[in-house]
């Protein structure tokens, strides 16, 4: 375990200066609701963690291939680290632009009766935006969240979507570098991985389990998460810079 405030390397690139690129973001962006978004621009990567706006997002899609699948719900939670605005949570069902599978229903349980008057992502695309703007995305998973939001804007007005965000799943594997990756040792003793699914790693913490794959439940326990990760490392003041990508 690191010192209190402290965390492992994560081994991985700079993130980039994100206040900078997202002024340059603003400068470029064609369609004005992005433009918009970018210019709303976010904290200073020194910023400690405890005073950084957050936003908990998940999405469901009809499959993990962002060039192939599509969105079929959202889920929003603003926060910090002191308290979780359940009252301004936002959760959208919403029509995919590819057919339901019979994977995706078992996963999250939208079906095709809850889609068929479902609006497109377009039409929650501003509200979606305002949400996110000057905020930092925390989500369990950044491949997906960011994949698929930026495809998903790719389709819709042919740019992409850039935002700062911070992984749970990334943090965690951080935070236990090596034990969820067993080496030939682990694996000839028959060791399991530590497994850094949601689920699994909020049970690490004594969080409670909620139902999985719902976009709204999973966003709230992302930011249980990150709540109990901070706590437990004593790191309220750690630079946000640290922590996002």
């Amino acid at each position: 375990m690191s010192p209190p405030g402290t965390l492992p390397r994560s081994g991985q690139a700079p993130a980039p200066d994100w206040p900078q690129l997202l002024g340059e973001l603003a400068g470029k962006a064609r369609d004005e609701r992005l433009a918009r978004f970018y210019r709303a621009g976010t904290v200073s990567a020194d910023t400690p963690l405890e005073q950084v706006p957050l936003l908990a997002l998940d999405v469901e899609t009809t499959g993990l291939d962002s060039q192939r699948d599509s969105i079929v719900s959202l889920g929003l939670v603003p926060f910090d680290l002191q308290r979780i605005r359940c009252g301004a949570a936002k959760y959208w069902v919403v029509k995919p632009v590819c057919e339901l599978s019979s994977q995706s229903v078992t996963f999250h349980h939208i079906t095709h009766s809850d889609i068929r008057d479902a609006p497109p992502l377009a039409n929650v695309l501003d509200e979606l935006l305002a949400a996110m703007a000057g905020k930092v995305v925390v989500v369990h998973y950044r491949r997906i969240e960011r994949g698929f939001l930026d495809q998903a804007m790719r389709q819709l007005v042919g740019e992409g979507l850039h935002f700062p965000l911070i992984d749970t799943m990334q943090l965690e594997a951080r935070l236990h570098r090596g034990k969820h990756r067993p080496g030939w040792l682990d694996r000839l003793l028959g060791r399991k991985p530590l497994s850094i699914r949601l689920a699994d790693s909020r049970l690490r913490y004594g969080l409670p389990l909620y139902q999985a794959h719902h976009a709204l439940t999973d966003a709230l326990a992302t930011a249980e998460l990150l709540q109990a990760q901070v706590a437990r490392l004593d790191a309220a003041q750690i630079a946000v810079g640290e922590l996002w990508q």
